[in-house]
């Protein structure tokens, strides 16, 4: 969504609406500010989307009061239900989720960007199933998300290789320690390592992944980086220690 002017977000909703053809439901992202906030959430809205997921706001470190005016507004922008992004330095404190839930009865989930397990428990303990729970970190935060009952996390893997991210939450629902240690060490966590050394490799390298694999996925757009030959050479090995999973 940061990478797209407005339109060009607009564009991409609908051709994903329309290659899903009702299928799976489709959740948009949207946020920057209140008003453009309501705007990408209304434009996905009409073009059939399912759901939006509300981002946090440009302004960093916001009291709860003003956070609280701008998710509501955005959550009341149309009658479809929605979800808050707790990433970045929105991390509120239990009461606050709840509050937001009581105000907004159309928020359905929370998708947790922080990875703080302890601040997750808390605020699930507060709200109960009042809300769905979503792990929004990483595959790599699979373990400790599913160690307190999450059941839905957020898969970048997902992109190339879906076949893992399935084998990882079966792995994890069912308590299966051996072999999720074993998708971890030999598949996992190589790729998180190559991913955290720059800022932006998160989504670079999963591009260069995706691209490698003949999915046309591009470049990045500033201020995210390419990646450098070195590092798109060790892409390559990763996908070659991968091919029992990418099949």
């Amino acid at each position: 969504m940061y990478s797209l002017t407005p339109s060009e977000h607009c564009e991409v909703v609908k051709a994903v609406v329309e290659e899903t053809d009702g299928q799976v439901p489709v959740i948009s992202g949207t946020g920057f500010n209140r008003q453009i906030g309501i705007a990408l959430a209304q434009q996905a809205a009409n073009v059939g989307v399912d759901a939006s997921l509300a981002l946090p706001p440009y302004y960093p470190n916001s009291d709860d009061r003003g956070l609280t005016e701008y998710y509501a507004a955005i959550g009341a922008a149309t009658p479809l239900p929605w979800f808050v992004y707790s990433r970045d330095w929105v991390n509120p404190a239990p009461a606050w989720v709840e509050e937001l839930a009581v105000r907004v009865p159309t928020l359905f989930g929370w998708k947790d960007g922080q990875g703080d397990i302890r601040r997750y428990q808390q605020i699930i303990s507060r709200v109960g199933d009042r809300l769905y729970w979503i792990g929004g970190v990483g595959d790599d935060c699979v373990p400790g998300y599913y160690s307190i009952g999450i059941r839905t996390y957020t898969s970048s893997i997902a992109t190339v290789a879906p076949k893992l991210s399935l084998m990882l939450h079966d792995a994890a629902s069912v308590g299966d320690a051996a072999c999720l240690g074993h998708l971890m060490r030999d598949y996992v966590l190589p790729l998180y390592s190559l991913r955290a050394r720059r800022k932006g490799y998160e989504v670079s390298v999963m591009k260069e992944m995706m691209n490698q694999l003949g999915m046309a996925a591009g470049p990045v757009r500033p201020p995210l980086p390419e990646l450098t030959p070195q590092d798109k050479a060790d892409v390559r090995l990763l996908l070659e220690k991968w091919q029992p999973i990418l099949s």
